[in-house]
């Protein structure tokens, strides 16, 4: 019986906003085991210049990712969207075992399937290094900002 990750394409407006909340809340949770589950077993992503393809790599991608990039959250936005595509621009911060603060800027396209699972996830992201006092983001969303958008820069 297959896996079902609701909500399923074709997306609406809503449903598309529902989709993007739930994947920023699931990477803040920083398990990528959890966030793995939301991906075909066999999903391809290319993050940056690495290619990634399965969950078993996945979650070894995440758990180095997560490793190397302390404090790590994360915002997401929802850019665009048709029938089972979304396009999502995001803003993460975190620092590295020096203690320098970085935020990053990207955009991810994201493909799924008829359970709601993503079969492809492109990221392009650029890096910017930060002063501490110049964070802005500060663990998981609250509930009461969820869909709402954030600066550019």
């Amino acid at each position: 019986m297959p896996e079902d990750r609701p909500p399923y394409p074709p997306f609406t407006l809503e449903t598309a906003r529902r989709k993007v909340q739930a994947a920023e809340d699931a990477w803040n949770t920083r398990d990528p085991h959890r966030v793995a589950l939301a991906y075909t077993p066999d999903s391809v992503w290319r993050n940056r210049d690495r290619f990634v393809t399965g969950r078993e790599e996945i979650v070894a991608f995440l758990t180095e990712k997560w490793e190397r990039e302390r404090d790590y959250a994360l915002r997401k936005g929802l850019w665009s969207f048709h029938e089972n595509r979304i396009a999502v621009r995001f803003q993460y911060e975190c620092r590295d075992a020096d203690g320098q603060w970085w935020r990053s800027y990207g955009n991810e396209l994201w493909e799924f399937d008829e359970h709601g699972l993503m079969l492809r996830r492109e990221a392009s992201i650029n890096d910017v290094a930060i002063e501490e006092s110049d964070r802005r983001i500060f663990g998981p969303r609250p509930a009461g900002e969820h869909g709402a958008d954030f600066p550019l820069h």
